[in-house]
């Protein structure tokens, strides 16, 4: 059934930078803000925008991340005309090739795309925190003739040598595309969302693919050959909350942003929902001592002791004396009696033992030691231990500096 556009999620990354949380899941699986994961954003955008065919590019560990999306009903995706797909390496009679790029990955499943004879393909990926209406983005794509368009925000000029930037002329049209500049002319900064006109772009992946010196990537090759041969090129300029999760600190960040007035990030928009697969979970119960200040505490979960600034996903467990703050608990995570966390974050099924200390305050510590502290799930806090801030914590029970 012919499709005006679909969406490739690339949802395959290792997700390396975010270290223990993604030891045995990809990042896109990795849960956020209580009750949703990573990638509850990019479909849910693609739900509210009219976008009702995904294909999801899937590699390393996908089987928390396949497991989650099912059939795509949360999303209202399971549909017969459509829907979503998890699209992982293409098995060819050699055997399976690992996805080499972002590009190699949409090469792969050229007849994926074909099946639907698309005008249009949306190219996102699965860990960026925002809401985002990408029908509004197509319409410009179309609007003013493109056959590439990229999603840009302004970012502070003092940051704007970490990003790929767009320079573009009075017509956001973009001219030169600089990959972490060490002096940029523009602050306008890709988000690594794409439109392209498919039949331009399927001719640029096939060629790419026949490159051997390529590295099959869309900000290193497939965007600099198109500005290279002289395609119309725009910029689609983005002013809401959007933010890379892809580190620790700006995943912690990000939460905190959450529980933030006037972050722009809100969750309780009833016009844009983030939606996510609902877990069967009793009401969160807080009992008799609990103490609970502006923190988000998700179904299943038991408060008997202090949470503050944090967010519980379901099923935790803050017992009777403990205290938590500016913490990030993930599912399960337990925090026994008159144990103390500050400003960590808690994988899955963590349990922190009775008196225990994991974090500290950036008062606690000198500026250039101090930093979030994170335990990786399954993790066990022996009781009384202290793990210091800035320290992570696999699930054998090794110690790093982070």
């Amino acid at each position: 059934m012919k499709k005006e556009c679909i969406a490739m999620l690339l949802a395959g990354g290792q997700g390396s930078r975010l270290y223990v949380l993604t030891e045995n899941m990809a990042k896109p699986a990795v849960p956020f803000g209580g009750k949703f994961r990573i990638i509850d954003f990019p479909l849910s955008n693609c739900a509210n925008s009219g976008i009702d065919t995904i294909g999801v590019l899937t590699q390393y560990r996908p089987l928390e991340l396949n497991r989650y999306i099912g059939n795509g009903q949360p999303w209202d995706l399971d549909r017969s005309d459509g829907g979503v797909h998890i699209l992982p390496p293409y098995q060819s009679a050699k055997g399976a090739t690992w996805f080499k790029g972002t590009a190699n990955a949409i090469y792969q499943n050229i007849g994926f795309v074909d099946m639907y004879d698309p005008d249009y393909v949306l190219i996102l990926s699965g860990d960026h925190i925002y809401k985002m209406d990408y029908a509004a983005m197509l319409a410009h794509h179309k609007r003013v003739h493109a056959d590439c368009t990229i999603a840009v925000m302004e970012v502070p000029w003092d940051e704007a040598s970490r990003f790929g930037i767009m320079n573009v002329d009075g017509e956001d049209t973009i001219t030169e595309f600089e990959e972490k500049p060490k002096q940029p002319r523009s602050n306008l900064a890709s988000m690594g969302i794409y439109v392209f006109s498919w039949k331009k772009l399927r001719a640029y992946l096939i060629a790419d693919e026949n490159d051997a010196d390529s590295s099959n990537d869309f900000g290193k090759n497939i965007i600099p050959a198109m500005l290279n041969a002289g395609e119309k090129m725009s910029a689609y300029r983005f002013e809401g909350y959007w933010k890379d999760v892809g580190t620790l600190d700006s995943l912690w960040d990000a939460n905190m942003d959450m529980l933030a007035q006037g972050s722009g990030l809100n969750l309780l928009d009833k016009d844009w929902p983030i939606y996510a697969r609902a877990e069967s979970e009793p009401p969160a119960y807080l009992g008799e001592t609990a103490e609970v200040d502006h923190s988000v505490v998700t179904r299943g979960s038991e408060v008997e002791g202090a949470v503050r600034n944090s967010v519980l996903s379901q099923r935790c467990t803050v017992a009777e004396g403990a205290e938590v703050e500016y913490s990030i608990l993930m599912p399960g995570a337990v925090v026994e009696r008159g144990a103390r966390v500050a400003y960590a974050i808690l994988g899955e099924n963590v349990r922190v033992g009775e008196n225990a200390r994991v974090g500290a305050s950036p008062e606690a510590a000198p500026p250039e030691e101090w930093g979030i502290t994170v335990v990786g799930p399954e993790a066990q806090v022996e009781a009384g231990r202290t793990l210091k801030a800035n320290r992570m914590l696999n699930r054998e029970g090794k110690e790093m500096v982070r």
